[in-house]
């Protein structure tokens, strides 16, 4: 079958690789329907998340048919249609039962204290093969697949496989609710919906900051106010607009490949600018640019963390949703501190999100294909890489299609 393999940073390839097979009684095998590509996997690509295995299928967010099912799955047969939660759960251990399914004791077969389980990432997290393929095998089946309803379309599906929900868990970690004023860095696909699960949580007011048209012109027409960093500082932007105040809740989306202003009077100083580069030596040691522009990490890896804290008020909460790996080490928690600000942040909870989420879908409240803006086979997915990467005009969102026709 066709799968996207990495196969080292800066080299990924469209492959033939073996269909997967069961291996646990908990397994399920799913024929991939739909696929996305995700700036988490740009991560691996660029570098600045380290520890891939070469040889692993990337992707971690899928929809589509059970064809086999191992013993111990007892609520899926063969033909079932499902969402494939990107973070991988048992169901069963207190973690799971506590609705904290990112971090379950079981999934992950490197240990309870390892961390999150999932799709197409490195070394640490499984490794488990992704789903930017034809087939994959899923890990504990009876608990990380979700049924679809018919009503349900593959394209708004795919969505709600990993970037609708973990912008929901951001809004909800940030301490979203009626009547807050919510500033969202960073305007991709996670940060569109972002903005529309803090509408959705109550928000009265919130305001988008990204340097990019089309991403703010999205945000725009999602309902935000929008700051563009490279025009104007966005911590007195968000001032003014607040009357001084600031916001009640922050959301990052950005992380770890953030970038800092190129121009405007947001534009860091000397000394801002070495911290900066030494924050990315640091964090993406092996980074291998091409001449051409392409898998260049993110310049400002700290940028929206300060900008975070700056911007919301006294007392105030942030949620952290962007990617930072684990050599990240700067944080103004100075500042933070001060402040008296509620910190939380972490991958999100896929399995304990998803199901409210397709009933939203599923009712007609909301229809996530709005952030959607490509669609292209398999086939093409690696020239699809390059302009997701570049941030291409309109490359906001990009769904796969597994199957060849």
């Amino acid at each position: 079958m066709k799968a996207v393999v990495w196969h080292g940073i800066g080299d990924i390839r469209l492959d033939d690789v073996p269909e997967p097979q069961l291996r646990e009684k908990t397994d399920a095998v799913v024929r991939l329907t739909a696929s996305a590509i995700c700036g988490t996997d740009l991560h691996f690509i660029r570098g600045t998340m380290g520890g891939m295995v070469p040889g692993t299928i990337l992707g971690h967010e899928g929809v589509g048919v059970v064809e086999q099912v191992g013993d111990d799955v007892r609520n899926f047969v063969p033909g079932d249609r499902v969402v494939i939660p990107s973070t991988i759960s048992c169901g069963y251990c207190p973690p799971c039962r506590e609705g904290n399914t990112a971090q379950c004791d079981n999934a992950n077969p490197n240990g309870p204290s390892a961390g999150t389980a999932f799709y197409g990432g490195p070394k640490d997290s499984g490794p488990f093969d992704g789903l930017q393929a034809e087939k994959a095998r899923i890990a504990y089946a009876n608990s990380s697949l979700i049924k679809l309803p018919d009503n349900v379309s593959d394209d708004q599906a795919i969505l709600l496989s990993d970037i609708f929900p973990t912008a929901y868990f951001g809004a909800d970690i940030a301490g979203v609710k009626e009547g807050s004023v919510v500033v969202v860095f960073g305007c991709g696909p996670v940060g569109q919906f972002a903005i529309i699960s803090a509408k959705l949580l109550g928000a009265t007011r919130i305001i988008a900051v990204d340097r990019l048209p089309d991403r703010l012109d999205m945000a725009r027409r999602n309902g935000a106010e929008t700051v563009n960093f490279d025009t104007e500082d966005p911590v007195k932007a968000v001032q003014r607009l607040t009357g001084g105040v600031g916001a009640d809740c922050v959301i990052d989306v950005v992380g770890i490949d953030a970038q800092h202003a190129h121009g405007g009077p947001a534009q860091p100083d000397a000394e801002q600018l070495k911290q900066f580069k030494a924050q990315v030596q640091q964090n993406a040691p092996d980074a291998k640019p091409t001449q051409d522009g392409q898998w260049v990490p993110g310049d400002g890896p700290s940028q929206v963390l300060e900008w975070a804290v700056e911007v919301v008020k006294k007392a105030g909460q942030i949620g952290i949703i962007g990617v930072y790996s684990p050599t990240m080490t700067s944080y103004p928690i100075g500042k933070a501190m001060n402040k008296n600000l509620t910190l939380r942040m972490g991958n999100c909870d896929h399995r304990a999100y998803i199901p409210r989420l397709v009933n939203l879908v599923a009712a007609g409240v909301i229809d996530p294909t709005k952030v959607l803006t490509e669609d292209v086979g398999i086939q093409d997915a690696i020239s699809a890489y390059k302009a997701f990467d570049k941030r291409q005009p309109g490359w906001i969102k990009v769904e796969l299609e597994p199957q060849q026709a």
